[in-house]
């Protein structure tokens, strides 16, 4: 192939340096073929130079976005004037391997790109250069970063034993809803949970065997209600749960099916059977309600006399002073 006045002999020493730069470097003409190839795009694409020269950049890449490509270096020439792309906007240009192939999760290269105009000597337009930047190790510490943020922001919210949401954001959850009724006008209802006589499981089968009852009172929730529903676990063995769009005769049919799956169910831990029991206070939200404290206090007096009415029992709770 003809080569280019742009690297005629008298400029040798420019192609030692192209092809010594630890960034990928490829010129095309304006018909898009390759008329320079770097040795780092060599390295990290598998192709030498030799065997890409000639061939349109859309051959070699024939994922590559063409109409997106194509508009990008028009506005390049037309414009003058450099244009970039991050690995933020676009992971990459041109799918390759990275700098660390058997250490990195990353499947290609993540990269920005610099798209320049290229003149000739008589100062028209010829070519458009593209420079390929390897920023896979900065985009994999970005993303490791994102999901530690993630998991702070999920233990934050969450309980560690059974990845309900805890107490704290439970209750930032039940104000919220509790403004919520007060402009959609949207009923809710609470329901309160308790698992009865808790302790005599600890002491007769160790904590170890109360966190895996606890773990099936959690799943078993998670299996009975909708996902709109917002279950909390509010410390030891009592559990909260806010139903959206919901009055307390409903609510109270869905208690008393969670407390006969619960009674029916058996938590196996090591060579023990253990069956247990729970106790439900239901309450609907309505005006006279002064704030999510007062309903929550409401809702739990409904679950202390399910327990005084002999445990295992679902109580609806009007509204107390």
């Amino acid at each position: 192939m003809e080569e280019h006045a742009l690297f005629s002999g008298e400029y040798y020493w420019m192609q030692d340096l192209t092809q010594s730069l630890d960034v990928g470097l490829v010129v095309l003409d304006l018909d898009f073929k390759v008329v320079l190839w770097n040795e780092f795009m060599a390295n990290h694409h598998g192709s030498e130079g030799e065997t890409v020269l000639g061939h349109t950049i859309f051959e070699l890449f024939d994922d590559l976005p063409e109409d997106w490509f194509r508009q990008k270096v028009r506005g390049v020439l037309q414009f003058k004037g450099r244009a970039f792309t991050t690995w933020e906007q676009r992971p990459y240009l041109f799918p390759m391997s990275h700098y660390r192939p058997f250490t990195s999760p990353a499947q290609y290269m993540y990269q920005n790109i610099t798209i320049v105009p290229l003149s000739d000597i008589s100062g028209s337009q010829s070519h458009v250069g593209i420079i390929v930047y390897d920023v896979t190790e900065v985009a994999m510490q970005k993303h490791q970063l994102q999901v530690a943020k993630n998991e702070l922001s999920n233990l934050a919210k969450h309980d560690s034993l059974t990845d309900l949401f805890n107490r704290g954001y439970w209750d930032h959850c039940l104000t919220q809803e509790f403004n919520r009724f007060a402009r959609t006008r949207q009923v809710p209802t609470l329901m309160m949970l308790d698992i009865d006589h808790f302790k005599k499981v600890n002491d007769t089968y160790g904590h170890a065997a109360g966190d895996e009852v606890i773990r099936m009172i959690a799943n078993l929730l998670r299996n009975q209600l909708r996902a709109t529903d917002i279950i909390g676990r509010l410390g030891g063995e009592e559990f909260g749960v806010i139903l959206i769009d919901t009055t307390a005769e409903p609510a109270a049919v869905l208690a008393n099916r969670i407390r006969k799956a619960i009674e029916t169910t058996v938590t196996h831990y090591q060579k023990h059977e253990i069956r247990i029991t729970s106790s439900f206070g239901i309450t609907e939200l309505n005006d006279q309600f002064t704030d999510a404290k007062h309903w929550l206090a409401t809702s739990d007096a409904g679950l202390y006399a399910s327990k005084a009415a002999n445990r295992n029992t679902v109580t609806i709770q009007q509204i107390t002073e």
